[in-house]
């Protein structure tokens, strides 16, 4: 878990938008997008595992992985959470 106080610090690198932790909901979304194959990261790279966690940008398009309790704060590491 993400301590509070860092949370509120933390930043999309691409936007600088806020980012929040992403609900239940979402994830699950994700995650059949993920085990149906139809997910790729801003960098083009394939999401071939589920997410336990992330952080969602502000604007809710966007999600960063959260793995082994460490966000992944790169801007190819985005997943899209719409298919726009």
């Amino acid at each position: 878990m993400i301590d509070p106080e860092l949370l509120a610090k933390l930043a999309c690198p691409e936007s600088r938008q806020p980012l929040r932790l992403a609900e239940s909901g979402e994830l699950a979304a994700l995650n059949e997008r993920i085990a149906a194959g139809k997910c790729t990261k801003v960098g083009g790279e394939k999401v071939d595992a589920p997410l336990e966690s992330g952080l969602v940008r502000e604007d809710g398009r966007l999600i960063y992985p959260i793995r082994d309790d460490m966000p992944r704060l790169l801007v190819e590491e985005g997943i899209p959470l719409t298919d726009e």
